[in-house]
């Protein structure tokens, strides 16, 4: 192990929270400063979109409430002088380091006038302030069907309030979840009560004070009362623009997620884009709970070791939701692929599992209420395994 003295960690949420416990269990001793935007301790965040909305606010994260280190709340970095080994916070005030873990997550985007009434849904405080509007709302617009959309709408609904989702695409998640998926998902809400438009953007929004419709690039309007733009997220990187990290879509890393060219950065969560040794050391960054949770500790041991014996982050990337009762899951990066092949589909049963190949090789899989076809689909992909071993 390196001697390593002091390690900032910038950004509270559950990656920042892992790699300080980890770094912890490995017995480092040095000082640890933990730099947060938000006041609250780090939390949980896929149930905002789901159980917090119903009244739920059992979001604690084990461990949140004992960090063990220097906590700095409601404070963001701004600046990463990174010769002098210096964070920069938006009181001016500056934080050295000998080891730095990049932790900052993404934020959602937003447009460029948003009126009240339209919500984004990343943070604790904009899901309690959505779940005050949704016991009042006639109508609720959902704009984006991806895990959030869809998330929010199905909740929505089983509130009995009506929704109407908007989505750019021809169908919901059509990117993550291929096609077939994607339009058993859009069959899905329909039955479920959600009137679907797809296929068309939303440019903005009517009302001065409060919205009270969506306008839609084909000229339609959405007469509405409450909105949900679940357009996506950017990594929050802005404040590493004056500094000597390469960004891409993210922070760009090695395959054991040390910044490239750098040996005491390194970085873990949805800001982190890193080299997957089983794409062929494609770049790629997984905005997902288990993926932030799996990195913040391993980054925090490679850092104490160093670089040259770091550990690869080779794990297949997996995902999980529940829309309208079913349950979807995804593994690997079925956006990778050149092929999809559906192995179960049983529409009484909304049952559903489909490989993705690429020049033959699994790279991803989607099972909808199939969960034991996941396991051996995901682990399949692990072992890169060939179509004819799929298919066996």
């Amino acid at each position: 192990m390196r001697e390593l003295n002091r390690i900032v960690v910038v950004g509270a949420s559950l990656a920042g929270l892992r790699a300080i416990q980890a770094l912890r269990a490995n017995a480092f001793t040095g000082d640890v400063t933990l730099i947060g935007a938000e006041d609250h301790a780090p939390y949980n965040r896929p149930p905002l979109s789901k159980s917090v909305l119903d009244g739920d606010d059992d979001i604690a994260l084990p461990g949140a409430e004992q960090i063990d280190g220097e906590w700095l709340r409601g404070r963001r970095a701004t600046a990463l002088r990174t010769a002098d080994q210096l964070v920069v916070l938006d009181n001016g005030s500056e934080i050295p380091f000998d080891g730095l873990v990049v932790a900052t997550g993404a934020r959602p985007r937003r447009f460029a006038t948003q009126p009240t009434g339209v919500h984004s849904l990343r943070t604790i405080d904009e899901a309690l302030a959505l779940r005050t509007e949704l016991a009042a709302a006639g109508h609720l617009t959902v704009i984006g069907g991806g895990f959030v959309g869809s998330e929010v709408a199905s909740t929505a609904r089983r509130q009995g309030i009506p929704v109407t989702l908007i989505d750019a695409g021809p169908y919901p998640m059509v990117a993550t979840l291929g096609s077939h998926a994607a339009r058993w998902l859009a069959r899905h809400h329909e039955r479920h009560g959600v009137a679907l438009i797809a296929g068309v953007r939303a440019l903005g929004f009517d009302g001065a004070s409060r919205v009270t419709a969506v306008r839609l690039s084909d000229g339609r309007r959405i007469p509405t009362d409450l909105v949900v733009a679940g357009t996506g997220v950017e990594p929050n990187t802005d404040w590493l623009r004056e500094s000597e990290l390469k960004l891409d879509n993210g922070v760009v890393c090695t395959s054991s997620l040390f910044a490239e060219g750098q040996s005491a950065i390194v970085a873990a969560g949805d800001v982190a884009r890193w080299a997957h040794p089983l794409y062929d050391g494609a770049l790629v960054r997984v905005e997902h709970w288990a993926n932030a949770n799996e990195q913040g500790a391993l980054v925090a041991r490679n850092l104490l070791i160093g670089a040259d014996e770091a550990q690869t982050y080779a794990a297949v990337p997996s995902f999980a939701t529940h829309v309208h009762g079913a349950r979807i899951q995804i593994a690997g990066l079925p956006a990778f692929a050149d092929e999809e092949r559906v192995l179960i589909d049983e529409p009484a049963d909304d049952r559903l599992a489909v490989a993705f190949l690429a020049r033959g090789i699994l790279v991803g899989a989607v099972a909808v209420n199939a969960p034991k076809h996941l396991i051996r689909l995901k682990r399949a992909i692990s072992a890169r395994a060939s179509s004819e071993e799929v298919m066996a």
